[in-house]
C-alpha cells in the first residue's frame, strides 16, 4: 500500500509540474517590438517638463505625432500636470536632424485646463 501510495503521488508530481512552471497565455515574443519608435522623444518631452515645472506631477502624457519636414522631423507630445491641485497640459515639441537625431528646438506650451 505504501508503494503505491508513494508511486501515485510521483506520477502525479510528474505529470503535473511541467505546467507549473510554463505560463501558456504569456505571449512574450513581441516584447522588443512593444516599444514605440518615439519613446526616446516622449521621456525627452518629460524631462524639458520637469525641468520647466520641478513642482507639478506628470500624471498622462500622449504622442500627438511626428512630422518628416525636409531633413528634420518634428515630435509632438501632450502631457498633463497637475501642480498644488491645479491641472494643465503642455504641448512639448521637439525638432531634430532626422538622421543625426541632433536635437535643433525643444519649445514648450502650457495651455490651461478648466476641469
Amino acid at each position: 500500500m505504501n508503494k503505491s501510495l508513494i508511486t501515485s503521488c510521483l506520477c502525479i508530481l510528474f505529470i503535473f509540474t511541467p505546467f507549473l512552471n510554463s505560463p501558456h497565455n504569456i505571449n512574450t515574443g513581441n516584447a522588443e517590438k512593444a516599444i514605440p519608435s518615439h519613446a526616446k522623444w516622449g521621456k525627452i518631452a518629460m524631462q524639458k517638463a520637469r525641468e520647466r515645472y520641478p513642482s507639478a506631477k506628470i500624471y498622462d502624457y500622449l504622442h500627438v505625432k511626428r512630422e518628416q519636414k525636409g531633413n528634420y522631423s518634428v515630435e509632438t507630445f501632450k502631457l498633463w500636470l497637475d501642480e498644488n491641485n491645479k491641472k494643465f497640459e503642455v504641448i512639448v515639441t521637439i525638432h531634430f536632424d532626422t538622421k543625426s537625431e541632433k536635437i535643433s528646438k525643444i519649445s514648450l506650451q502650457r495651455q490651461n485646463t478648466h476641469a
